[in-house]
């Protein structure tokens, strides 16, 4: 006898779905559901398991005729047929079905109501729908852009990889077609946000917007930053400025009219969080923010500074949680751009001014570097390149970003920067970390055009034009050579870095010779 073809909104229908609860009842429900707990702080303190971030291996698109000749295919974009993700998606609404509860909420992204995608949550636990609820948009639209996008997030239920099609026992597929998210076999709430980032980083290019991984904010006379930069660059932390107001900490659109926030809430790092470093993100972990993988102590205080379950601790908060937000979250065209990396090797000047050629060269490449003992195997600085500042969550090839970009680049005047917040006077290991005080009198010079007039000189390698003064920063920082104790050994580890920045780059075969040319002189 065939089994029964279920589908979403008859699942919804069922008497044990809570649909549209408040925070205070999603929090009721997690804490009952001994999902989580409540901290000192009010937030509500979880646990992902063995799963504490992303599992890029595991994501999935399903190929079908509506994106097959737009997608990106390859080891970031990873094909799903069709008939296999209907079986899957038959398998998990089967499972949902006969689970003791779950939750739904409706949300949406996309602060522009001209480039609005609904988005509808279903959830086996409590705190995963709490967490879609602060991170997405809360009114879900009567009248949309786009047609509803449902992420369907079955934690405990597992893949059969040899029958499903799938990596392991984890997935995370995505269908255009059906509109649908699916996610399973994984705990970790990001795969939420970032599954529906990838949704809209393939719907808006096709409305003539630009999506971008970044922060952004404005300041009192309009004028708006943008912030890209990897994970533990310093994007969220340099974007929540007290003397400008905050737009948005991740992910960000760019029409013709202007900047707008994606979504509704932030998720920011947490490891070595305090008061003093980070008011605006400190203070707004409170009731209804979930905190991930943070250790509490006896009393149940955050130990930030305990990574003993992961160093990717992090906060989910409604951006009204920071006092000096713009409301909406939109605003104008960009003043100022800043790309953000992490050099681990010391080599790249702590701020450099890019021409346009230099600003999508870097943009392609989307540079910064992991740290010994952050992953397993890791025992001495690597370079790493993520296409765009966010390779994971682009469908589209990178060039189609990175042409938007240069064009909104030229046609709106914007000035770029390259800001290294990792190390100086040697590599990780010899040198030290730049201190935030004066990676943040940098970047609030530049955003506030006080380095516009000042002189250059270029990076004998790199060919980046780096300022020879910047008010309350000690000069010779600003070259990074000069903080070196041998010349001759940072000329040998820029050219070591300058080889992996143009091998890397090679594979952008259709980058035109402008683009290529500005880049390391090797």
């Amino acid at each position: 006898m065939p089994m029964t073809v279920l589908n979403i909104e008859e699942l919804l229908k069922k008497e044990h779905v809570f649909k549209q609860l408040s925070v205070a009842e999603l929090v009721e429900h997690a804490i009952r559901n001994k999902e989580g707990v409540l901290a000192e702080n009010g937030a509500l303190s979880v646990e992902t398991g063995k799963f504490t971030g992303r599992s890029p291996k595991d994501k999935f698109i399903v190929r079908d005729d509506s994106c097959e000749m737009h997608i990106d295919w390859g080891h970031v974009n990873q094909p799903m047929e069709s008939d296999k993700f209907e079986q899957l998606l038959q398998k998990v609404l089967r499972y949902m079905n006969e689970a003791d509860q779950l939750y739904y909420t409706e949300a949406a992204a996309g602060a522009d109501t001209h480039f609005t995608l609904p988005v509808r949550v279903v959830t086996e636990y409590a705190w995963h729908n709490l967490f879609a609820k602060q991170l997405f948009l809360r009114e879900y639209p009567t009248v949309a852009a786009f047609e509803p996008f449902t992420v369907v997030y079955a934690p405990h239920f597992k893949a059969d990889p040899a029958v499903d099609g799938t990596n392991s026992e984890t997935f995370i597929a995505m269908s255009f077609e059906h509109r649908i998210v699916l996610i399973g076999g994984t705990e970790y709430a990001g795969e939420i946000k970032k599954s529906i980032f990838s949704v809209m980083n393939y719907l808006l290019p096709q409305q003539e917007v630009l999506s971008m991984h970044c922060s952004a904010n404005v300041g009192h006379g309009g004028d708006v930053a943008l912030f890209f930069g990897l994970s533990g660059t310093g994007k969220t932390t340099l974007s929540a400025d007290d003397s400008r107001q905050l737009i948005g900490d991740d992910e960000h659109g760019w029409s013709h009219d202007g900047v707008f926030n994606i979504e509704g809430g932030c998720y920011a790092k947490t490891v070595n969080l305090s008061r003093e470093k980070e008011p605006q993100i400190f203070d707004a972990i409170r009731f209804g923010t979930v905190l991930e993988n943070v250790v509490l102590d006896d009393a149940r205080i955050p130990d930030y500074d305990d990574t003993s379950l992961t160093e990717n601790t992090r906060a989910a908060y409604p951006i009204t949680a920071i006092d000096n937000i713009a409301i909406p979250s939109r605003a104008g065209h960009p003043k100022t751009i800043v790309f953000l990396t992490a050099d681990a090797y010391g080599v790249l000047p702590p701020i450099s001014k890019l021409t346009k050629e230099q600003a999508m060269y870097h943009f392609l490449s989307g540079y910064t570097s992991k740290l010994a003992g952050t992953e397993r195997g890791v025992t001495e600085p690597e370079a790493t390149f993520s296409t765009c500042f966010g390779s994971p969550f682009l469908p589209l090839i990178p060039e189609k970003y990175a042409t938007m970009l240069g064009e909104l680049i030229d046609r709106h005047g914007v000035t770029v920067y390259l800001v290294n917040t990792g190390w100086t006077g040697g590599a990780y290991g010899t040198g030290s970390r730049m201190k935030l005080s004066y990676t943040r009198t940098m970047v609030n010079a530049a955003v506030n055009g006080l380095l516009a007039d000042i002189p250059t000189e270029e990076h004998p390698i790199f060919g980046l034009h780096m300022p020879i003064e910047v008010p309350g920063v000690p000069t010779d920082l600003l070259n990074p050579v000069k903080v070196w104790a041998d010349a001759s050994v940072y000329e040998q580890q820029a050219t070591a870095l300058a080889q992996k920045f143009t091998q890397n780059f090679a594979r952008f075969e259709s980058a035109t010779d402008a683009i290529k040319a500005a880049g390391p002189r090797v």
